[in-house]
């Protein structure tokens, strides 16, 4: 059963949701007991001498009852499970023990465990700690050992060291993948494969993949397969897509952290306490250079040196609000036609008493499940804009007219305050995103803290030529969206130009 009192190194800051009962189903104290029972430190340090007996923290343990987790029909709850913390978290050693969990006690006839990574090298680490293990107990009366492979005669089961480099990796069958430091892959095409060879073992197969946080971007120029997961489970996380199928435990600083403080140190690492060196941080902060110790000490996928938003100063504005229904608005209006995203994002108009207050009403945004086919549904999108003007004191509809022409003049035969907003023009955008920008760094907005709505600002990137500063994709064909950050920009300009009377009510119309 869960721990009732695990460390403060627990919860992480995302965590996906895995419930009691899961847990309660699940492998995960046959795991610990194993763990416990015959891994054994490997390298001298703060957790004790090479040979002595590993001791799971209790935030390990609370990892690993959810990475066992099962569903209702006994198959595993996580198919992908995805575990970053920062450096010297002792990632390699727990990642070793579940490895030979798979191999030799979970119970699964001519298994197939597959430690990976992008260097054989790397993928040698992981194997090299089971190994040693298995030389070290009495598993190896149970194990043959080669080089690069443990083979289990009374089960058929084998381990098996794989990189990214080998030429090839067909005729795979896994049960359990163990992927280390997923962020160094240069593309996705290891973990394609992995995830198909797991095909013909249902729910007793699993990918785990350990990593810190690395590059977002990998050698094709999309996101790397490691940030692609990392976003999906901040969404899980945050309840925006329910996939119990997907879990994610990150430890990471808050973005508005001071990286120099000891404080924002312990709260990115679970072993803080008892497996790192203080003194090596306080070294370290002193000679590595900033975005290098966010990514590798604090786990934080630092944004590239021309992100638009300074880190953490978008969250701190977050304040949720009831709408009150007489409040004048400007609705904001990004909007596509296929295989991109459609935003909608209001934003308040400020009075000498009030600041401007900015949220989302919706994103229509392709889905990693849906059809090369795809599109925006623009009946859903003037249903969408009808409803929220019934409801609340719309003043104007700034609208970008690129692909949207036909919706805004329905709009406005409807009798909708329905203007032209050309975000495209740099002459209109330059000023608009300075605007919003110094707002957002002296704290003169507030914002709903809508999850989408930060993670479109947070891939927004900054684009400075002859004619000034605005916002951008980080580059041309980029699947991270910025739409909603773009209608939040045409909103807050549209709302701060300058004040409307409140007693101007919006025109009548008829459905």
């Amino acid at each position: 059963m869960p721990s009732e009192k695990p460390d403060s190194s627990w919860p992480p800051r995302w965590l996906t949701p895995v419930s009691d009962e899961a847990i309660a189903r699940g492998d995960g104290e046959y795991a610990i007991e194993f763990a416990e029972a015959f891994g054994t430190i490997g390298k001298d340090g703060i957790a004790g001498k090479v040979g002595q007996a590993l001791r799971l923290r209790e935030w390990q343990k609370e990892l690993v009852r959810r990475i066992f987790a099962r569903d209702e029909d006994g198959g595993l709850s996580a198919r992908v499970a995805l575990v970053g913390t920062p450096r010297k978290s002792g990632k390699s050693a727990l990642a070793s023990t579940l490895a030979l969990y798979s191999l030799i006690a979970e119970g699964i006839e001519g298994g197939e465990v597959v430690v990976a990574a992008a260097e054989k090298e790397q993928a040698r680490i992981i194997f090299g700690e089971a190994k040693r293990m298995v030389e070290a107990s009495e598993l190896s009366e149970m194990c043959t050992l080669y080089r690069d492979a443990i083979y289990v005669p009374s089960t058929n089961s084998v381990m098996k060291v794989l990189s990214a480099e080998a030429y090839s990796k067909e005729g795979l069958n896994v049960s359990r993948a163990i992927v280390d430091e997923i962020h160094a892959h240069k593309n996705r095409e290891l973990f394609d494969v992995l995830s198909l060879s797991m095909g013909n073992r249902g729910k007793m197969a699993q990918l785990l993949a350990v990593t810190t946080a690395g590059q977002k971007t990998d050698m094709t120029g999309q996101d790397s397969i490691a940030y692609n997961l990392y976003q999906f489970g901040k969404r899980v996380s945050t309840g925006e897509v329910k996939d119990p199928s997907f879990f994610m435990a990150w430890w990471e600083a808050e973005p508005e952290a001071d990286h120099r403080l000891e404080q924002t140190w312990q709260s990115a690492n679970p072993g803080f306490d008892d497996l790192v060196a203080k003194d090596d941080f306080a070294s370290a902060v002193l000679r590595t250079p900033e975005p290098e110790f966010r990514t590798k000490r604090l786990n934080q996928w630092v944004s590239s040196l021309n992100a638009w938003l300074p880190t953490g100063k978008w969250e701190q504005l977050g304040q949720q609000i009831n709408l009150d229904l007489d409040t004048p608005v400007i609705v904001g209006f990004d909007g596509s036609f296929n295989g991109d995203c459609t935003a909608l994002t209001y934003c308040t108009i400020p009075t000498d008493d009030t600041l401007p207050h900015i949220g989302l009403i919706r994103v229509w945004e392709k889905k990693p499940e849906d059809t090369d086919d795809w599109r925006v549904s623009t009946q859903e999108v003037e249903d969408e804009i009808i409803q929220f003007c019934q409801t609340y004191n719309v003043k104007e509809i700034a609208c970008d007219p690129f692909r949207w022409q036909r919706t805004m003049e329905a709009m406005q035969d409807l009798g909708l305050p329905v203007v032209e907003y050309n975000s495209s023009s740099p002459s209109r955008m330059v000023p608009a995103c300075s605007k919003l920008f110094t707002a957002v760094t002296e704290g003169n907005l507030t914002h709903d803290g809508n999850p989408t709505l930060a993670r479109h600002l947070s891939n927004a990137v900054i684009k400075t030529d002859r004619i000034g500063p605005r916002i951008v994709k980080e580059h041309r064909g980029s699947p991270r969206k910025i739409d909603a950050a773009v209608a939040a920009v045409i909103a807050f300009d549209r709302a701060t130009v300058g004040r409307v009377e409140a007693e101007e009510l919006l025109p009548q119309f008829f459905i």
